[in-house]
C-alpha cells in the first residue's frame, strides 16, 4: 500500500507472556506505516503476504532500542531489536545490521512524539520469568540502563542522568522556515494546539532574524504550528520568532520542569527507581493512575526497622543481597495466634482471651498513632511469645498515610472475610478498615480459630457484607464483648472507634474481670 514505510521479513520471538511459556521464533513480515506496526504470516513461495498475527499501535510504544544477543546465537539471531508497549518487549530479529539501523531510525522517528517515552530500559532479554540483564523477576519492572533521547529519538549514554531528553544540535535543525500564509486554525499536532503555554526545556540561540531566543524554564504561547520541526511563539516580553518544537513541552501544570516529576511512571517502576538509588527520604510525584488530575508522591525511607511497641514483632534486619532474602526478627515460640487458638487452648479462661484482644489492640493503636494502616489485620498474622503476650507481625501489606486513608490499585489483592465494606467495593483503606479486621480478629479469638463466615464463598461474603449481613456472637462472648465486636463492625467508618478507644474499653472490661 502507498502509505507504507517500511516492509521487511523478520524472524520474531514468541512474548513469552506466561513465565512457563515455551519460546518459538517464527518468520514473520512485518509492514510500518504511520499508525501502526504489523505483522503477518507470509507465503515465501508466493512472496505474499497472508494472514494478520498481530499489530501495535505507533502511539502505544514507549522505547525502540537494540538487545545483546542471546549467548551463542545462530546466524539468523544476531541483529535483534526490541519495540516495548504496553504489554511488554516485542523481540525482532533483523538479517543485517544496516536493515536493524534502518527500522530503528524510522521507529525512533515516528514515536519520537508520544508521550509516554521511557527513561530506562532492559539491554537483555525477558526469558523464563527473569529479565537477563538486572536479574528483576517482574515483567513491567523499570529497565537497568539509562535511555537518553536525542533529537526526539533515543541514544543511550553513561554521564548524563537527566530523565529530559538532549536538545539537538544546531545543524540538526532544517533552516528553512516555512511560509507564514498557514490557515489561521491549524490542526492540533503531536499535542500542540495554537495559543498553548509551553516550557522552554533548553537554551536555543536564533540561527536566522526570524528566530526567537528561548531561555531554559520560560514560558512562550504557541502563535502557529507551522510544521513537525517548528512553531511561530510569542515570549513574555511580546517577542515573536520561530522556535524548535522538540525543545519545548507543553506547559499542563507547571510540573514538568522538576527532577521529581515522573509524569507517566506507575507505582512499580517508582518503586523500582527509589530503591536503586538506596537514598533515605528520596521521592518522586506521579501523576495517579487511579484519578485523573491527582498526584502521587512515592517516598524511599529506611525508617520502618523504627517501629517499637512491645506488642510489635521487632524487625531486626534484612539480607537482601542475594536470594533467597531472609527477613530476620524477634523469635516467638508459640507461633501464630490462629494455630495457637485452635490447637494449643483447651479450656481458656474469659481473662485469656480477653487479654489476647488486648494485646493485638494496644499493638495496632502504636500503628495508628504512626500514621501505618496493617491491611491485614488477622489471627494468622499474629504471634505468640512464650509467656502468651500476643504480638502483631506481618507487614507486608502495610501503607503509611498522611491523611489516614489509602485507595489501592484496582486489581490489587486483600483478604475478603476480613475487609470491610468500603474495602471490598471501593479498595479504600484506612485506620477504620483495620477496626473492622480487628472486631474479626476478636471473632477468631471467642471461636477458638474458627473461619469467619465459613459456609460462603468470596462472592457470596461481598453480597451479604454489603448488604448488612454480620457475623454471630460467639457462644464464648458475652454480650459486652460482641457489641465490641459490633462496633468495629459499623457499616460507616467514621461510627467505627478508634484502637484507642478499643484499648480503653477492653482494658475496663478486664478490670470487671479481676
Amino acid at each position: 500500500m502507498s502509505d507504507n514505510m517500511l516492509e521487511e521479513v523478520f524472524i520474531k520471538r514468541s512474548q513469552q507472556k506466561k513465565k512457563t511459556s515455551p519460546l518459538n521464533f517464527k518468520e514473520r513480515l512485518f509492514v510500518l506505516t504511520q499508525e501502526k506496526i504489523a505483522y503477518y504470516d507470509y507465503d515465501f513461495e508466493k512472496g505474499k503476504k497472508k494472514g494478520l498475527k498481530g499489530f501495535v499501535d505507533i502511539d502505544k510504544i514507549k522505547c525502540v532500542e537494540i538487545v545483546i544477543p542471546e549467548d551463542n546465537a545462530p546466524p539468523e539471531r544476531l541483529f535483534p531489536f526490541q519495540i516495548v508497549y504496553d504489554e511488554g518487549p516485542l523481540y525482532i530479529f533483523a538479517k543485517t545490521d544496516d536493515i536493524r539501523k534502518q527500522w530503528i531510525h524510522k521507529l525512533k522517528h515516528v514515536v519520537r512524539f508520544n508521550k509516554d517515552l521511557m527513561q530506562k530500559y532492559h539491554p537483555c532479554f525477558w526469558e523464563d520469568g527473569v529479565w537477563k540483564c538486572c536479574q528483576q523477576e517482574v515483567k513491567q519492572a523499570m529497565g537497568c540502563k539509562v535511555l537518553e533521547m536525542r533529537n526526539g529519538g533515543f541514544s543511550t549514554g553513561s554521564r548524563r542522568k537527566s530523565r529530559k531528553p538532549l536538545p539537538p544540535t544546531p545543524e540538526e535543525l532544517p533552516q528553512e522556515k516555512p511560509s507564514t500564509s498557514l490557515p489561521q486554525e491549524p490542526p492540533k499536532q503531536h499535542g500542540f494546539s495554537v495559543g498553548m503555554t509551553v516550557i522552554a526545556e533548553y537554551e536555543y540561540t536564533p540561527m536566522a532574524p526570524q528566530d526567537l531566543e528561548l531561555k531554559k524554564d520560560d514560558e512562550y504561547t504557541i502563535l502557529q504550528i507551522c510544521d513537525a520541526n517548528w512553531f511561530r511563539a510569542r515570549d513574555k516580553h511580546g517577542n515573536e520568532g520561530y522556535i524548535p518544537s522538540n525543545y519545548v513541552v507543553e506547559a499542563l501544570n507547571g510540573l514538568e520542569k522538576f527532577e521529581w516529576y515522573c509524569k507517566n511512571m506507575n507505582r512499580s517502576q517508582a518503586e523500582n527507581l527509589l530503591k536503586s538509588e538506596n537514598k533515605d527520604g528520596g521521592f518522586l510525584v506521579r501523576d495517579s493512575g487511579r484519578y485523573t488530575g491527582k498526584y502521587t508522591v512515592s517516598v524511599f525511607t529506611k525508617g520502618i526497622g523504627k517501629l517499637h511497641h512491645e506488642n510489635l514483632v521487632q524487625l531486626y534486619g534484612v539480607c537482601t543481597k542475594q536470594r533467597p532474602i531472609y527477613i530476620v526478627t524477634e523469635f516467638l515460640p508459640n507461633g501464630c495466634l490462629l494455630t495457637y487458638l485452635r490447637e494449643s487452648l483447651r479450656h481458656p479462661s474469659a481473662v485469656q482471651l480477653l487479654e489476647m484482644c488486648k494485646d493485638v489492640s494496644e499493638g495496632m493503636a502504636y500503628l495508628e498513632s504512626q500514621q501505618y494502616i496493617h491491611r491485614d489485620l488477622a489471627a494468622r498474622n499474629c504471634l505468640v511469645a512464650s509467656n502468651g503476650t500476643v504480638k502483631v507481625t506481618d507487614f507486608g501489606l502495610s501503607r503509611y498515610v498522611l491523611n489516614d486513608e489509602y485507595t489501592s490499585s484496582a486489581g490489587s489483592q486483600f483478604p475478603v472475610r476480613w475487609s470491610p465494606p468500603e474495602v471490598l467495593l471501593y479498595h479504600k483503606f484506612s485506620s477504620k478498615s483495620d477496626i473492622w479486621a480487628f472486631g474479626i480478629l476478636m471473632w477468631e479469638v471467642y471461636t477458638l480459630g474458627r473461619m469467619p463466615y465459613e459456609r460462603l464463598n468470596n462472592t457470596e461474603i461481598v453480597h451479604e457484607v454489603t448488604a448488612g449481613y454480620r457475623l454471630y456472637r460467639p457462644q464464648m462472648a458475652n454480650d459486652r464483648i460482641y457489641s465490641i465486636m459490633t462496633k468495629c463492625w459499623h457499616e460507616k467508618p467514621d461510627e467505627r472507634p478508634t484502637f484507642q478507644d478499643l484499648v480503653l474499653v477492653i482494658q475496663d472490661l478486664l478490670d470487671n474481670l479481676h
